[in-house]
């Protein structure tokens, strides 16, 4: 049986190196499908704007406590046990033959988990639970494999476990943690062309998944798609990725491509942006940008370049983030942006976070003036559209139009997808560039 076992181990690892080879030789984009959780859950306009706000409260508690960000008297993680529903779910199969997997898609982590039988401590989800028994190519990675080494908690597993296997303990933020053993399977990516087939990726098989995780937020779990080793697109050995968010009212499915050829942006209607991405030794995971100011209409907000910047101790900093609803501003800059929005707009205030203004019942039905917003960035100007910033509902019988922006709680700024809907964003990881266009994302 051992060693049955240690065969089924090196062939993994084969089956790993031959995946690179694969990868890297395939020529075309792999392509997987997105989904938001909200999608077909006949949620108002009030409850989802309600939702993005708690979700982008709850993340920011998590990214903000890995950055080293988040002011000491921090109280915004919420408790254990309550559902927050991120955003975006990107579906694939892993083992042979394939299972279903439906996991969050989120650029601010490394490790792609998902629930697995036997499963003796998990949430309920609506897909079945991975079982690495039915899958022919499933293997436990044993505990001195390259992937293991890249967790920053892991152990060699015994018993129950199977000897000498990869044990991990991966955390959030937000106080969720899962754990489990580091397999290598095969992934199966469903695109227009026809299907994917990358055999011996390093997941978790989750055993033990408990805190804020929920189906409608995590689905399976999470597809982790940051800067570290065991990332999708890292061991997809990809130059880059990109992906393009649909509405966040609608329905439609959109898309992600990792491996994307050079002609990309050939057949877009408007200017491709490009600014540079930024590396921190102290956050290797996330996709750091120069930000440098705000505009509010034509009045460019009083805040320093360094407001926005990343420190030399990783604290700070402007990162673009896809599991996050809404922007997120450092206090004294949502501040500044707030009070030139209420001076701007002749409207009486109805909320301050988000910052919220009743309409009258003699503008219903038409589109209220609004003061454009821009991002400027290190070479890119981000002109957001009125739909990337504004979000109009009804409240108790009254019109009220919001700012879909709101305080971080701490010294970072995070570029949320709310503000990222209708754009093609790419990743180009070998220029160290991101670029972004305007789009139809349902036809991308």
């Amino acid at each position: 049986m051992m060693k049955m076992r240690q065969l089924a181990v090196l062939l993994a690892l084969l089956a790993a190196a031959l995946a690179v080879s694969c990868s890297d030789a395939a020529g075309g984009a792999i392509r997987a499908q997105l989904t938001r959780a909200d999608a077909g859950r006949g949620l108002t306009r009030r409850q989802l704007l309600r939702r993005m706000a708690r979700r982008s409260k709850a993340r920011a508690a998590r990214l903000l406590s890995a950055s080293g960000s988040s002011p000491a008297s921090a109280t915004a993680v919420p408790g254990k046990g309550q559902a927050i529903d991120t955003e975006y779910l990107v579906s694939f199969a892993v083992g042979t033959p394939p299972q279903p997997v439906q996991a969050t898609l989120d650029t601010g982590s490394d490790l792609v988990w998902t629930q697995c039988q036997p499963c003796p401590s998990c949430y309920a989800q609506d897909l079945p639970y991975y079982d690495p028994n039915l899958s022919s190519t499933s293997a436990p990675l044993p505990c001195d494999a390259a992937a293991c080494q890249q967790l920053d908690l892991s152990s060699c597993g015994a018993r129950r476990w199977g000897n000498r296997t990869c044990v991990y303990t991966y955390s959030y933020g937000d106080r969720s943690v899962t754990t489990g053993r580091l397999d290598a399977d095969t992934f199966t990516f469903d695109g227009d062309a026809g299907h994917a087939v990358v055999p011996g990726l390093a997941f978790g098989c989750g055993y033990f998944n408990n805190g804020l995780f929920s189906s409608n937020a995590t689905g399976s779990g999470i597809a982790g798609f940051g800067r570290g080793a065991l990332s999708l697109p890292s061991q997809l050995r990809v130059d880059n990725f990109s992906y393009c968010f649909t509405n966040v009212t609608g329905s439609a499915p959109s898309p992600v491509l990792l491996g994307l050829p050079a002609n990309l942006y050939d057949s877009a209607s408007g200017a491709v942006q490009t600014t540079r991405l930024i590396q921190s030794p102290a956050n290797p995971t996330f996709y750091y940008l120069s930000l440098k100011s705000i505009t509010v209409g034509s009045a460019r907000l009083p805040a320093p370049e360094s407001a926005f910047a990343l420190r030399g101790n990783g604290s700070g900093g402007t990162i673009i983030d896809s599991g996050t609803s809404v922007t997120l501003l450092p206090p004294l800059v949502y501040g500044l942006l707030h009070d030139a929005f209420v001076s701007q707009v002749d409207l009486p205030v109805t909320n301050d976070e988000p910052l919220c203004f009743a309409v009258s019942s003699s503008s219903s039905g038409k589109k209220q003036q609004v003061p454009k917003l821009e991002l400027q960035f290190d070479g890119a100007t981000l002109d957001l559209p009125r739909e990337n910033y504004v979000f109009e509902m009804e409240d108790g019988g009254r019109s009220n139009m919001c700012i879909a922006i709101m305080s971080s709680g701490g010294g970072m700024t995070i570029i949320g997808n709310y503000q990222q809907q209708n754009l093609h964003v790419l990743y180009d990881l070998a220029g160290n560039n991101l670029s972004f266009v305007p789009a139809h994302c349902d036809r991308v």
